[in-house]
């Protein structure tokens, strides 16, 4: 527990990897099923896409349908390959001129509330979801909804959409894949938030074993769920209650 604090100097350390990369995931997500948040999620806040996503995510809208234009006219080129043209009404083109139509219509709404933002209560929810979603089971749930009911409804509109030759199979693989992007994302968000209530929880635990080390009481067994050692039995009471006292800070500041 008290070893995600150890070597910390500076700005930066080995403990904060984890974060890191947990951040650098939930970026991504972000940017890959911002074009189908923008649909599910017509009242998010204006701080809920940050600037790096937004603009990610319109390179990759810009990007996605001249790379499937390209591929498929190389692929064409080929002597002795014939390659049917993609079967279904809308493609990945599609979504790309829906996605920037939605961007300037939530744009102009986000820019609303930016110039009066007494009108926002909070300005990084991502807001309810769809009526419809009260209807599902669990919709009372928050973090299942966005977890659980939000990713399955995309993910089974693109696979049932496309087996009606409605979506051309790029569009599913792409709305599939932001499906669980979605989950992922929610899931994170869950996770930070059971994270912080559990670190709260472990230091209230940790508390009366800090106060045994400080008076030199605490035994092994006590130490063993927070991974401590226990003082040596010869040390200056002065040294062992600062060195307690310097532990207790540490947990009340947390991760």
């Amino acid at each position: 527990m008290l070893t995600n604090k150890a070597g910390e100097s500076g700005g930066f350390n080995l403990f904060q990897l984890p974060d890191i990369a947990m951040n650098m995931v939930e970026n991504f997500c972000s940017v890959i099923c911002r074009p189908v948040e923008l649909i599910i999620r017509p009242w998010h806040g204006s701080r809920y896409f940050t600037v790096v996503v937004i603009f990610l995510s319109n390179g990759l809208m810009i990007f996605m349908p001249i790379f499937s234009a390209v591929t498929t006219g190389i692929i064409s080129m080929i002597p002795l390959v014939h390659v049917l043209p993609p079967i279904g009404l809308f493609g990945i083109g599609s979504l790309a001129k829906l996605y920037f139509l939605l961007s300037i219509i939530h744009g102009i709404r986000i820019y609303r509330l930016m110039i009066n933002p007494e009108t926002e209560e909070h300005s990084e929810f991502e807001g309810p979801p769809l009526p419809f979603f009260h209807l599902l089971p669990k919709s009372d749930s928050f973090w299942f909804t966005r977890i659980v009911l939000e990713p399955a409804f995309v993910f089974l509109t693109a696979t049932v959409l496309g087996h009606m030759f409605i979506f051309q199979s790029g569009l599913v693989t792409y709305l599939q894949f932001s499906a669980m992007a979605l989950a992922m994302k929610g899931f994170i968000g869950w996770y930070r938030s059971w994270e912080y209530i559990r670190n709260i929880m472990d230091a209230r635990f940790a508390g009366p074993i800090i106060a045994k080390l400080a008076d030199n009481s605490a035994t092994e067994a006590d130490l063993a769920p927070i991974h401590m050692a226990s003082f040596p039995k010869n040390l200056p009471d002065d040294i062992r209650q600062a060195a307690a006292s310097h532990i207790a800070r540490a947990l009340s500041d947390g991760k």
